[in-house]
């Protein structure tokens, strides 16, 4: 009945800071990237703060102190009477530098926005929940291209300056719930459902000033994507322990997403920017966007002091039947995906009750990957 009373008390209280978290999502750009003009934009680091901290590997790490977004089988390590809730912040700078037709180019823009909200409890002995909100990826972009008026050019000498901008924002937030068992000494199984959802807008726009006819007339044609995703996902996970004693554990960790089409629906619309605003283009289709297949290992060891970890990450995007471009942009491709995440973490002194820093744990990480496009 505790645990029952428990359970119930954390999912209110989870289903109560949705609307807070979804809402601080999607009231402001969580990225700043030309490069998320298409897709799902780009996609964030999943983990907590100690993961991210270590470059984000954490497939294989277990511990009954610390949440584990990635591996649902690491659920079955929760203690018995006890849970553990986890709220995470982010913030990050972008800044990009480029020349332009011999000018230099200078972007800097900053994003502050909640990461993760997770919480996991034992149901049992040797098995527990796990339930987490995070951002899947981001969309966020404004970018321009001018051509001036040039009398020889055959197009826009007859056409004048014409303006092109493009502009982005939107995310996409996965909800996690999943189950972990110990299923034999040292071998743990887990699933997790995965929920996404998200809204993304993208517009595109043409802003012709005729110089030449009409007296310096000036036309504007809006484009704009409006695309919904809400789809149901699956994850399966395996931990198991090569080393375990009172001094050290060496863990092999393993996860398979199954991916699959998210469907979005998307409203199309063109408008003419004259006085009336005349709708040229109307249409409600849906979209053929696919999540990619996932496989993830890694190790992950511990001792009093130190812990280590090494993931590689696979994922299948070349078979995705997404659409290969965004009306008034360049075409782009998908391609697959190998990143490699190292972390290693010091801490002098876990049960000193009397040096407070000898408590502190020291991270750092490194990871480096291909880019889906």
């Amino acid at each position: 009945m505790q645990v029952k009373n428990t359970l119930i008390k954390l999912i209110v209280a989870a289903v109560a800071m949705v609307p807070t978290a979804v809402a601080a999502q999607t009231s402001s750009i969580n990225a700043f990237s030309p490069y998320t003009m298409y897709g799902i934009g780009e996609q964030n680091t999943p983990g907590t703060l100690s993961m991210r901290s270590m470059g984000g590997a954490g497939v294989a790490m277990r511990s009954p102190g610390t949440l584990n977004l990635l591996n649902p089988a690491a659920y079955s390590a929760a203690q018995q009477k006890t849970f553990l809730f986890n709220f995470g912040l982010e913030g990050q700078n972008y800044y990009n530098s480029q020349k332009v037709a011999g000018e230099s180019k200078n972007t800097a823009y900053n994003t502050f926005n909640f990461h993760d909200i997770a919480f996991q409890m034992p149901l049992a002995k040797k098995l527990g929940l796990g339930f987490s909100l995070t951002p899947y990826s981001s969309v966020g972009y404004r970018t321009k291209y001018y051509h001036e008026y040039d009398p020889t050019d055959p197009v826009y000498g007859n056409v004048g300056n014409v303006q092109y901008n493009y502009q982005g924002e939107g995310d996409v937030t996965e909800v996690k719930l999943g189950i972990g068992w110990e299923v034999v000494k040292r071998v743990s199984i887990g699933v997790a459902a995965q929920y996404y959802w998200g809204d993304i807008e993208r517009t595109y726009q043409t802003v012709v000033s005729n110089n030449i006819v009409n007296g310096g007339s000036v036309n504007t044609v809006t484009g704009t994507d409006s695309y919904g995703i809400s789809r149901i996902k699956m994850q399966l996970g395996l931990q198991a322990d090569l080393i375990q004693s009172e001094r050290q554990v060496l863990t092999l960790g393993a996860t398979y997403d199954m991916g699959g089409n998210l469907r979005p629906s998307v409203n199309q619309t063109v408008v003419n920017g004259d006085i009336y605003g005349t709708v040229v283009r109307g249409d409600t289709t849906r979209m053929a966007l696919k999540l990619p297949v996932q496989l993830g290992v890694g190790l992950y060891y511990q001792n009093a002091k130190i812990a280590a970890g090494v993931d590689y990450i696979y994922q299948n995007w070349e078979n995705n039947e997404s659409p290969k471009s965004v009306p008034g942009a360049v075409n782009v491709a998908y391609k697959n995906t190998n990143t490699v995440k190292l972390g290693f973490e010091y801490t002098p002194n876990r049960m000193d009750i009397r040096n407070y820093l000898k408590r502190w744990s020291y991270r750092v990480g490194f990871r480096y990957g291909t880019y889906y496009q």
